[in-house]
C-alpha cells in the first residue's frame, strides 16, 4: 500500500508543481484524490505492487493503467472511461509474466469490450485431483503459456441484460515435471493448444463497476475449445457467479459472492477449476466441479477510510461421475481501503488473509471480486 502511494507521489509531484490548481485535492472534502488527473488530464496511473500469492511466493509487479475519458456531452452524465493497461511481474520462485489489456465501454455503455494478450513462465505445485499422497507431497512443475482473448457483450435494448461472446487462444507447454510420480496425467496436457469460443449472459445492476457498494451482478459463461478452430482437443467449461452489495447503514456495507465452475472430463489438469479464495494458493484445491461462497463487510471509519472483514467457504468434486465433495476449504481476513478516485468510485488498499495452511497479503485496486 505504501509502495503504491510512494510511486504515485513521485510520478505526480513534478507535474503538480507546475499547475496552479491542486489537481490531486478533491474540491468537495479537500482529501488526496486522483479523479481530476485521470479524467480531465488523461492521467496515467503507475502501479508498483507486491505479489504474495502463496502458490508463487513473494514478488513484485510494475504496471501502468491509462484511463481514457469519454467526450463530454450536453447532459453532463458521467460515462465510464475506457481503461488500457500494461505490466509485468516476477516472483521469488522464478515465475515471470508480461501482458496488456483493454476494457472498452462503447456506445454509451451498450457495448462492453475486453481484450487481453499475455505470456507467462509460471512455476507452481500440483496437488493432484483427490490424491491424498500429492495433497501432502505436491510436485513442482513449470509451464510456459501464451494467452489471447477477445470478448464483447451487447446490451439488450435499454435493459440491464447483456449477451455476447468471446474467442480465446492459449498455447501451454509444461516442463520440469517428474511424470513418474504422477500417475493418471495425460501426456498430451504437456504441450497443448486450446482455441475456442464462448457464450456469455449477464445481468448487472451495480452502482459502480470498479468498487461497487450497492447492487448485484450475475453471469453465466459457457466456453468450448474446438478442434476445427485449431485446438488440440475438444473440452469445455461452464462458470456461474453472482455477487451483490447491500447497504446496511450509512457506514456499513455488506457484500456476498457465490461462484461455481464445471469442467469436462478431458480438461487439462492445469485448467481444472480450483477454489479461488484469498489465503488459499492457486491450484491447491482442484476438481471437475467447484463451489464457493464468500462475504465481505465494509465499515467506513473515517472520511475516505474503511476497514473490511471477509470470510468464505468452498469445496470441490474431483469427478462428476462420483459427486463426492472434498472437505470444506475456508478463508478469513481483514483489510483497509482508501477512496483514491471519488469520481470513479475507485478504492485502493490491502488485505491480510488466512487459509487452511498459511497467511497471505494482497494489494487491491478496485474490488477484490473484480472480473
Amino acid at each position: 500500500y505504501v509502495i503504491i502511494f510512494t510511486a504515485l507521489f513521485f510520478s505526480f509531484h513534478s507535474y503538480s508543481q507546475q499547475k496552479e490548481k491542486k489537481i490531486f485535492k478533491d474540491t468537495l472534502d479537500g482529501a488526496f484524490d486522483i479523479s481530476k488527473y485521470l479524467l480531465e488530464i488523461h492521467g496515467f496511473l503507475p502501479v508498483v505492487s507486491v505479489i504474495t500469492e502463496p502458490a508463487l511466493g513473494f514478488g513484485g509487479v510494475l504496471a501502468g493503467i491509462y484511463f481514457i475519458p469519454k467526450e463530454k456531452t450536453a447532459d453532463q452524465k458521467f460515462r465510464m472511461p475506457d481503461i488500457a493497461g500494461i505490466g509485468g511481474g516476477y516472483t521469488e520462485n522464478g515465475t515471470w509474466f508480461l501482458g496488456g489489456g483493454y476494457a472498452g465501454f462503447w456506445k454509451d455503455d451498450n457495448i462492453r469490450y475486453r481484450g487481453i494478450l499475455g505470456y507467462g513462465d509460471i512455476n507452481l505445485k500440483y496437488y493432484g485431483n483427490d490424491s491424498d499422497f500429492l495433497a501432502s507431497n505436491p510436485v513442482n512443475f513449470s509451464m510456459k503459456s501464451l494467452f489471447f482473448l477477445q470478448q464483447a457483450l451487447f446490451r439488450i435494448k435499454d435493459s440491464r441484460f447483456m449477451l455476447g461472446g468471446k474467442y480465446y487462444f492459449g498455447k501451454t507447454r509444461v516442463t520440469a515435471f517428474e511424470t513418474s510420480q504422477i500417475p493418471g496425467l495425460n501426456p498430451r496436457d504437456f504441450d497443448l493448444i486450446s482455441s475456442g469460443l464462448g457464450v456469455i449472459g449477464e445481468y448487472e445492476r451495480l452502482n459502480n463497476i470498479l468498487s461497487p457498494s450497492k447492487g448485484f451482478r450475475i453471469q453465466l459463461d459457457y466456453s468450448q475449445s474446438l478442434e476445427f478452430l485449431g485446438s488440440d482437443r475438444n473440452f469445455s467449461k461452464v462458470s456461474f457467479f453472482t455477487l451483490g452489495y447491500i447497504p446496511i447503514t450509512d457506514t456499513w456495507n455488506s457484500g456476498f459472492r457465490f461462484e461455481s465452475l464445471i469442467a469436462s472430463e478431458n480438461t487439462p489438469f492445469y485448467a481444472l477449476p480450483y477454489i479461488n479464495l484469498r489465503g488459499v494458493p492457486s491450484l491447491r484445491y482442484q476438481g471437475q466441479l467447484t463451489v464457493l461462497a464468500e462475504t465481505e463487510q465494509f465499515v467506513n471509519v473515517y472520511k475516505r477510510w474503511s476497514i473490511v472483514g471477509f470470510a468464505g467457504l468452498g469445496s470441490t468434486v474431483s469427478s462428476l461421475n462420483e459427486m463426492n465433495f472434498s472437505p470444506i476449504v475456508w478463508n478469513a481476513g481483514t483489510g483497509v481501503r482508501y477512496l483514491i478516485a471519488r469520481m470513479l468510485g475507485l478504492q485502493m488498499g490491502f488485505d491480510v488473509a488466512r487459509g487452511p495452511e498459511d497467511w497471505a497479503f494482497y494489494i487491491t485496486l478496485g474490488s477484490s471480486w473484480l472480473k
